[in-house]
């Protein structure tokens, strides 16, 4: 990694799927989380390393890539019990603004949408560094993550446990560790 001043790295970057993760966490008949991500996505930003609150970012997520680890909980949540992804085929993330919160970190405004019900969400973003890869491209990495309540977006489905409860949580913990490689 390197410590190339921020100032430095203006320019327009794409997320490199090879190295990026995009995951969620969600809370499973109250005891323990299921853990799963995106295989596809794309996502695009403008890096503004003098004015970081001109930065921007849009990213969307192919919802029938869900991936859990689990063949038949990852068919049902393409259902319309969920992601509904044959009427919804795409998740889209798109920033409004970005605020420092100093050293390393910021916040990420913007508007998510799922099954056509579009948001506002913050996530908290920790700027990881940048380097040039054996191929010459200069990379920048960021992680974070933001909690969001299902419920907001029409997604209710659910079974009650025969002891109280429910069987999925509503909060669920969307993750994302990003790779990006400016176009020169």
């Amino acid at each position: 990694m390197s410590s190339t001043p921020l100032t430095e790295l203006t320019g327009e970057y794409l997320l490199d799927p090879a190295h990026t993760r995009i995951g969620f966490v969600a809370r499973h008949a109250m005891v323990t989380k299921v853990r799963g991500h995106f295989k596809e996505f794309e996502g695009s930003a403008h890096l503004d390393g003098n004015d970081p609150s001109k930065s921007s970012t849009t990213v969307t997520i192919k919802t029938a890539s869900i991936d859990t680890g689990n063949e038949q909980r990852d068919g049902h949540l393409r259902t319309n019990d969920f992601l509904d992804a044959p009427k919804f085929p795409e998740i889209v993330f798109t920033s409004t603004g970005i605020e420092a919160l100093g050293g390393e970190r910021y916040r990420l405004n913007g508007n998510l949408t799922i099954k056509d019900v579009t948001r506002p969400v913050s996530l908290d973003v920790e700027y990881d560094g940048s380097a040039r890869d054996p191929f010459g491209n200069l990379r920048v990495g960021f992680e974070g993550s933001t909690t969001i309540s299902r419920k907001d977006y029409g997604i209710t489905w659910n079974a009650p446990l025969e002891g109280g409860g429910v069987l999925v949580g509503d909060k669920v913990v969307l993750e994302f560790d990003v790779s990006a490689i400016r176009q020169d």
